[in-house]
């Protein structure tokens, strides 16, 4: 028998220290409800937790940025809906001047207002902001090439025939659909071009000849010439008119009218060769300056939302006149393409917001799943910790009973001294 040294209780002390140490551990864990606390703990699983950590704030912070872009279009919006009104005003006040029951000072009370309604959708323009950035200004325009308008018109037949219309084809020998009767022009008649280029007025006419001439060729080279910028071609049997690259909506309002010598209308021309269809709108080359809202946690993840300037200028509508009834004629198709214009811009608008929408939802969705596995992974399983912790307590208990018990085994040795 040695007293030197108690190896029982050394044992029990080791055990009892390592229980200890344990029962720390588990204590903390559930403390904290985490079963990584210190990389300590889980070395790997710490670096994979963390990395979805990151994941999981970007989602969040993606999430937040969608909901932003949404205001900023609802901002924009907010504002179009009120051009598109001012717009639809102007209209109304175009088609009042066309009527002959206005005298000119009757005209030009409603010029007055015309010009007013300009000024607001320029002041809208320039004024509209969010979060002080101003967003209708074109500040936040996607990159454009360099382009001209273009304008068709429905196909043109000779009449009585199937044969689509060329350039050579006589005006009085025009149809107005395939195998249709003939439209209504006589020699004699005179072809009036009117129009918006750049916000100045542009009129012009061409006289049907006595002699049957007066071919199509003859009506595109008085468009290519009122319209000095613009080339005119027959391409099956449909009239395109094409404005000069560079200018911004160069032929706005174009309205052909053909009237007898006697001021009658030819009212089944008129409406045929009006039917025309812009197919592309002018606009000048610029940068790529489109609003990037980044929707995903990891680089380059973005929606890029394009928001047109939507001036007078760029609708085409600046300098509009409806002083006489042809300039408020004109001044109808001018804006009804503006109105088509601003329509193409909300829908994209609407689009975009559409977008974002589910954008929020597929966000949510990831995050769930992404915050469930980093859960799995960091967070503790209170139940299983708890069991644990109740072994060791025991243990902890148990130890500390043995290690009383060893402390008392040297005092046998006082027996040999009896």
């Amino acid at each position: 028998m040695r007293i030197n040294h108690n190896i029982p209780a050394l044992t029990a002390f080791r055990q009892l220290s390592l229980n200890q140490t344990q029962v720390a551990k588990s204590l903390e864990k559930l403390s904290s409800g985490l079963r990584i606390n210190r990389a300590a703990d889980d070395a790997a699983g710490l670096a994979i937790s963390e990395k979805m950590r990151a994941q999981i704030r970007g989602l969040e912070q993606a999430s937040r940025n969608a909901q932003d872009g949404i205001s900023l279009i609802q901002t924009a919006e907010g504002a179009l809906n009120e051009v598109h009104s001012i717009l639809q005003r102007m209209r109304e006040l175009a088609v009042q001047a066309a009527s002959n029951a206005l005298t000119d000072s009757d005209r030009a009370n409603i010029q007055s207002e015309v010009n007013q309604l300009i000024d607001e959708i320029d002041r809208i323009a320039r004024n509209t902001e969010f979060n002080t950035m101003r967003i209708l200004n074109g500040t936040l325009t996607a990159k454009k090439e360099l382009r001209g308008t273009e304008i068709q018109s429905v196909t043109l037949y000779k009449a009585g025939s199937s044969t689509a219309a060329a350039s050579s084809t006589a005006l009085i020998d025009l149809g107005v659909a395939k195998d249709g009767v003939r439209v209504d022009l006589r020699s004699g008649d005179t072809i009036y071009i009117q129009g918006f280029m750049g916000g100045t007025w542009k009129s012009s006419y061409i006289n049907i000849s006595t002699s049957g001439g007066g071919s199509l060729v003859a009506l595109m080279n008085g468009i290519k010439n009122l319209f000095s910028a613009a080339s005119v071609s027959m391409v099956n049997g449909q009239l395109k008119i094409t404005g000069k690259n560079g200018l911004l909506n160069d032929i706005v309002g174009l309205t052909i009218t053909a009237k007898g010598a006697d001021g009658t209308e030819r009212t089944t021309f008129n409406i045929l060769i009006n039917q025309l269809t812009k197919t592309r709108w002018a606009s000048n080359a610029t940068e790529d300056n489109a609003a990037r809202v980044a929707i995903g946690p990891n680089p380059n993840q973005v929606l890029r939302i394009d928001i047109d300037n939507v001036d007078a200028q760029n609708l085409g509508v600046t300098g509009l006149k409806v002083a006489t009834r042809e300039q408020a004629n004109v001044s109808i198709n001018a804006i009804s393409q503006a109105i088509d214009r601003l329509s193409e811009q909300r829908s994209r608008l609407g689009a975009y917001q559409n977008r974002l929408e589910h954008t929020i939802n597929n966000l949510a969705t990831v995050h769930e799943n992404m915050t469930a596995a980093e859960s799995r992974i960091r967070d503790v399983d209170m139940a299983q910790e708890m069991m644990q912790y109740t072994k060791l307590n025991i243990l902890n208990q148990a130890a500390t009973a043995m290690l009383a018990q060893a402390n008392t085994l040297p005092q046998n040795v006082l027996q040999l001294f009896r």
